[in-house]
């Protein structure tokens, strides 16, 4: 039985642990753990990477959400549109500062917020929208913007799972307002740690961020307003830094196990059974890999997983769905597409290391399983 696992962080540090212990080795030498150096040059270099002109380190990806709802003056009795199918994050940042998350439903093929559904949820309370650029693919940018120019609405994009991705030529962040990124481990751009980054081309916010990411202070112990404690560690910022100079090999791989995937699938005749993503408006960097079963979905990932093969399931259970929104007054087959692919979606291993042995191994053992 060969082992396939969802994900190969081990195989990944291998290739660039040299590197990484010369650059921490440093760190450890001038003590200087806290923002610094190491800080401001991702900052500046994610910026160049995300085509902004600003980019301000922060403790993690849920803080880069908080950071910007704070910047951009979201509180309570304003309200933020979203997407129902995202990780937690997105929809708890929102709560967290006093907003009410609004909810609309996704598009059946990537999984993004459709825009055509937003324009009836608008009010006089909408004060921003999170775009959620979900499993590594941009949402329909352009009328979103559009909505958003209108309605005078802020653009937050949920940049999480997307650095490196691109709508129309125009890279993931760089569109809206702000742009949120995280570098927990198992992103495409992964720290050892918790890690995060807020992108914005915008003067006025780029002074709130990097205010309120020290507790609101501007100078230091003199306070205007309330902040947090969501600085990036330099330990972390040096470990990016070395990763950043590989993310675009390690994304070219990622999409070329894609398309080696798509010819395994198609070449086993599974495509009544699986439904593989779809690219649509640019470059999809595949932070994961999500089909979607036709049937029996959770029979399919025990029997993967029985045979040596990680899988994972984004997201069980929409946000509307979830016990602590309780208060929203949504209800099951409020947003039937969102809840679709909740039941029917599981993510196959991606990772840029995968070898063409271990995604046969996959597809046949998927094969194996729809012939039983």
């Amino acid at each position: 039985m060969m082992k396939v696992p969802l994900l190969d962080l081990k195989a990944q540090y291998q290739t660039i642990k040299d590197e990484v212990l010369t650059a921490t080795r440093e760190l450890y030498e001038t003590q200087r753990f806290i923002l610094g150096p190491e800080v401001e040059k991702l900052e500046e270099r994610v910026a160049l990477y995300c085509h902004t002109e600003y980019a301000v380190g922060v403790s993690s990806g849920t803080d880069a959400l908080l950071i910007s709802l704070m910047a951009a003056g979201i509180g309570p009795g304003d309200e933020v549109i979203t997407s129902p199918y995202t990780f937690f994050a997105t929809v708890g940042s929102i709560a967290r500062v006093g907003a009410t998350p609004v909810f609309v439903d996704i598009e059946e093929d990537t999984y993004n917020i459709d825009p055509r559904a937003i324009s009836d949820k608008i009010t006089k309370q909408t004060k921003a929208m999170i775009p959620v650029h979900l499993y590594g693919q941009c949402c329909d940018m352009d009328p979103i913007l559009e909505l958003a120019h209108a309605h005078d609405i802020m653009v937050i994009e949920d940049a999480a799972q997307a650095i490196g991705a691109e709508y129309k030529g125009r890279r993931a962040g760089s569109m809206g307002d702000m742009g949120c990124f995280s570098f927990f481990p198992s992103k495409n751009l992964g720290a050892f740690g918790d890690g995060g980054m807020v992108t914005t081309s915008s003067d006025i916010l780029y002074q709130k961020l990097k205010i309120l990411r020290v507790h609101g202070s501007d100078p230091k112990y003199y306070h205007k307003v309330i902040g947090g404690n969501f600085r990036l560690d330099a330990l972390q910022a040096a470990i990016i830094l070395v990763k950043l100079l590989y993310l675009e090999q390690w994304t070219s791989a990622r999409r070329a196990n894609a398309r080696r995937y798509r010819e395994l699938f198609s070449h086993e005749g599974l495509d009544g059974f699986i439904g593989l993503p779809v690219e649509k408006n640019g470059r999809h960097i595949y932070n994961q890999f999500v089909i979607t079963a036709q049937s029996r979905r959770d029979e399919l990932r025990r029997s993967l997983n029985e045979a040596g093969i990680g899988t994972e399931v984004y997201y069980p259970v929409p946000m509307h769905l979830q016990p602590c929104f309780v208060y929203l007054n949504a209800r099951k087959g409020d947003f039937p597409k969102a809840e679709a692919g909740a039941e029917k979606t599981l993510a196959l291993p991606i990772y840029a290391e995968l070898t063409d042995e271990q995604q046969t191994y996959v597809v046949q053992r998927i094969k194996a399983f729809y012939s039983s």
